[in-house]
């Protein structure tokens, strides 16, 4: 059975920055299985990827961990972390991989290697629901955004820059969060104007609060969300490689696609993520 402790946000406070100046090395594959354990961390603010129910971490990182527990010969450690300081405490060597929903950017992968992407990571803004103001792209030039700092929607936000200059518009205010839950807030209590997030929260969002939110077009090409570890664990990538292909051959990972997203990502990478021009060559960047 995995380990489960929640941090409080004071421990890594401010630690966003995932540069590899202090990079320590992580465990790799027979270190792990030396020790016999491997540790995770995850989050438990992104509905659906991870969330609390009551006291208990729920979402679709949840039954994953239930389905890598029951193939791995090794216990599963788990904590549950602030996304702020996840990725950094991930290249710090302090845990071995993040199992989350995190999105694959060109920084990052400077830092990480990606296990084959589990779900589409295209971007989408979100209004609130009838806001007859927005009814397009261009209609968001010069208003407020929010977004969750450290996020990969900050990355690709000169896509979106790009979209409004061809109408000569141009990007407004950037109001960063630490939170989704509180950037939703902020957006139906209209101190922002729009947010952008990628499909599968989107989605999720939009049929649990389908009277308050809206949904609108996508703002960035094709992305993808997948599990990072550092780049000197080349045998645990391979492992994770295994097990995906695993959760795949059995139908498993569409049916948790299915239950957590509202739909399957048939067509997505079946391989591992290692470069930057990998990742731009999935994309079509």
């Amino acid at each position: 059975m995995s380990k489960k402790s929640v941090l409080p946000s004071l421990v890594i406070a401010g630690a966003v920055s995932i540069s590899a100046s202090w990079h320590v090395s992580a465990a790799d594959l027979p270190e792990i299985e030396e020790r016999g354990y491997m540790s995770v961390a995850t989050e438990d603010n992104y509905a659906p990827f991870n969330f609390m129910d009551g006291d208990d971490p729920d979402g679709f990182i949840e039954d994953i961990l239930t389905e890598l527990e029951n193939y791995a010969d090794f216990e599963i450690r788990q904590d549950i972390l602030p996304w702020t300081g996840l990725l950094a405490s991930v290249n710090s060597g302090k845990y071995d991989m993040a199992l989350t929903g995190a999105s694959v950017t060109d920084d990052r992968m400077r830092v990480f290697n990606y296990t084959p992407p589990f779900a589409s990571a295209q971007h989408f803004y979100i209004k609130r629901a009838g806001d007859d103001r927005i009814n397009s792209i261009e209609d968001l030039s010069g208003m407020t955004l929010g977004v969750q700092a450290g996020s990969a929607l900050l990355s690709r936000l000169p896509e979106l820059e790009e979209m409004l200059a061809e109408s000569g518009g141009e990007l407004g205010e950037v109001v960063e969060y630490e939170a989704y839950p509180e950037i939703y807030a902020d957006l139906a209590n209209e101190r922002v104007d729009y947010v952008i997030n990628s499909i599968v929260p989107v989605n999720d969002l939009i049929s649990e609060r389908p009277d308050e939110f809206e949904a609108g077009q996508a703002v960035s090409g094709p992305g993808f969300v997948a599990w990072p570890m550092p780049k000197d664990s080349p045998e645990l990538l391979a492992y994770m490689t295994e097990f995906m292909d695993h959760l795949r051959d059995s139908g498993r990972l569409a049916e948790l696609q299915e239950k957590w997203f509202g739909e399957s990502f048939d067509d997505l990478p079946e391989e591992p993520i290692t470069t930057v021009d990998e990742f731009h060559e999935m994309a079509g960047m």
